[in-house]
């Protein structure tokens, strides 16, 4: 009995992650006069109290210079997230790293035009 008991567990356990799943992209903009940073990650899910984005760390050049805990994801498609960056110069490169709450992370970055 303590087996089967044991199996079940171990099954809905397997089960469970494999709706589990990293954000699927990151759609990067950056407006130079405002200099503000918008990240729209994208991440399907069922219900947004269970399985969502949950933070979310910004870089500049490599450095990370925002960390940003998230309790809940805006809609079941994505979460959009925007940060002024004040210093991001002509060249710079910004990044989105965006992780989930069950399973995974994603990365994406983009270069600012001189």
């Amino acid at each position: 009995m303590k087996k089967i008991i044991m199996l079940s567990i171990l099954c809905i356990f397997i089960c469970s992650l494999a709706y589990a799943h990293p954000p699927s992209d990151i759609k990067l903009t950056y407006a130079p006069k405002t200099k503000i940073l918008t990240a729209i990650i994208m991440h399907n899910v069922s219900d947004v109290r269970k399985h969502f984005v949950y933070k979310v760390n910004a870089g500049l050049n490599g450095k990370e210079i925002i960390s940003q805990s998230i309790s809940r994801q805006d809609n079941n498609t994505n979460q959009t997230v925007s940060y002024l960056v004040p210093d991001a110069m002509p060249g710079d490169v910004l990044s989105i790293e965006a992780y989930c709450n069950i399973s995974g992370k994603l990365a994406k970055e983009i270069k600012l035009a001189k």
